[in-house]
């Protein structure tokens, strides 16, 4: 089973599924195709022009201003028998919910964009608390329901080309994006398809800050926009890889907005 959530281990492995969930749709790498010895490399696009490849493999702009909901289902693996199931909804502007489902018991994150809540039975919590401003303030950034690169301008935020690196045998562009709050994710957004194949940003988890890179694969098409349906994510200084496949992708189906709301 994945670790109790009111362990160190446990609260890490639900931050890592929430960063993993929500991390940016993207769509699946091609093979890069070799260059003859005799050719240079092009130069590189602007940051600018990468993002606007990424946004248009994705299903392009007007596709993703339409999403207004969203909803996934799936299962993580932690390895050595520890499943769980997934759910995480997202409302627009700011509203998110997730759930995360262990032999039965199943705990409750969620923020209707100004205020954030949790139900934890695994912590002894059968009530409604508060989430901690830290988690709050993540879950504010990542309920952008399409992805900080998307409309990156309007949203105050900076991108800057970093350089080039090989991500799973392919080339890609290595992107720095920084939040208007100030926050800061890295992107790679494959040279040849442009599309989105890691990320990787910091996040605070008890009071300590840890790196998680987040692998994405198996992308399908749901109302035109490409969706990862395997996930990996990894933390830094830890052996464990979580591995979420995504069974179920809703656009734009009905949620009220009771659920994101503490309930009574």
């Amino acid at each position: 089973m994945i670790p109790r959530s009111g362990s160190p281990r446990g609260r890490l492995a639900a931050a890592v599924l929430v960063g993993a969930l929500l991390a940016a749709p993207g769509a699946p790498a091609a093979s890069p195709t070799p260059a003859a010895p005799s050719e240079k490399p092009a130069p590189s696009p602007t940051a600018e022009k990468i993002v606007g490849r990424y946004v248009t493999a994705r299903g392009g702009i007007q596709k993703l201003r339409a999403l207004r909901t969203l909803r996934q289902e799936g299962r993580v693996n932690a390895g050595a028998g520890r499943e769980g199931l997934v759910t995480r909804e997202i409302k627009r502007p700011g509203r998110i919910r997730f759930e995360f489902t262990v032999q039965g018991v199943t705990s409750v994150f969620a923020s209707d964009g100004q205020r954030g809540w949790k139900v934890s039975p695994l912590e002894g919590e059968m009530g409604p608390q508060t989430l901690p401003d830290e988690v709050l303030t993540d879950a504010r950034e990542q309920a952008d329901i399409d992805g900080p690169l998307v409309d990156w301008k309007r949203k105050g935020s900076q991108v800057e080309l970093v350089g080039r690196e090989a991500v799973g045998g392919h080339d890609a562009y290595k992107l720095k994006l920084t939040l208007k709050s100030g926050g800061a994710l890295t992107a790679w957004v494959d040279v040849e398809s442009a599309n989105l194949v890691r990320t990787e940003a910091t996040r605070r988890v008890r009071g300590k800050q840890v790196r998680i890179e987040t692998t994405l694969a198996d992308f399908r098409r749901t109302g035109g926009i490409l969706f990862p349906h395997l996930v990996e994510v990894r933390a830094a200084g830890r052996p464990q890889v979580l591995r979420i496949v995504v069974d179920k992708v809703e656009v734009n189906p009905p949620i009220s907005d009771a659920r994101f709301t503490p309930p009574a």
